[in-house]
């Protein structure tokens, strides 16, 4: 969660009257805390982060175990498909934002994988403090990837589509 959202939710706490708020996802959770009787007023905020890290120590403490070969041949067969996308053209978000690929849930959405893009075809939607602008392709060619899960947030300059040019 971003620290506007945490922001945002802090203040709509302090206006809402709730004593208490815990919200928890899949790599976070957040406790918002007001003291009954002083009424927007936040005593206390605690979120607490949890990041993927905590299974790589495993997996770097199960791979030493692991016979040398086989750790050695594995980097091999990824590095191919690397190269491949190598000859692709990304599509980059221009701004931080929430990432949709329909205008609403009822319609289809903006592209493909297989879909043929022009240079102003709108590939998908980017949500940034309740604007929803739309963003194109900026190359003409087919949709071979999409990057970025529907709904999800993405960062500036974060890869969204992979697209094989004409």
């Amino acid at each position: 969660m971003k620290a506007s959202e945490i922001q945002e939710l802090i203040k709509f706490v302090s206006k809402s009257g709730v004593s208490e708020v815990e919200i928890e996802g899949k790599d976070f959770k957040i406790t918002i805390k007001t003291p009954p009787y002083k009424r927007g007023k936040v005593e206390e905020v605690q979120v607490i982060q949890t990041q993927v890290p905590v299974a790589v120590p495993q997996q770097q403490v199960q791979q030493p175990v692991a016979q040398a070969a086989p750790v050695a041949a594995a980097p091999e067969k990824p590095a191919e498909p690397v190269n491949d996308d190598s000859k692709y053209v990304t599509i980059k978000s221009p701004m931080i934002g929430t990432f949709y690929r329909k205008a609403s849930p009822d319609k289809p959405n903006f592209v493909n994988i297989g879909d043929d893009v022009a240079n102003d075809t709108c590939v998908c939607i980017i949500e940034a403090m309740k604007l929803f602008n739309e963003i194109e392709a900026e190359v003409s060619g087919k949709i071979v990837k999409v990057l970025v899960d529907d709904g999800s947030p993405v960062e500036y300059d974060q890869p969204l589509f992979l697209v094989d040019p004409n």
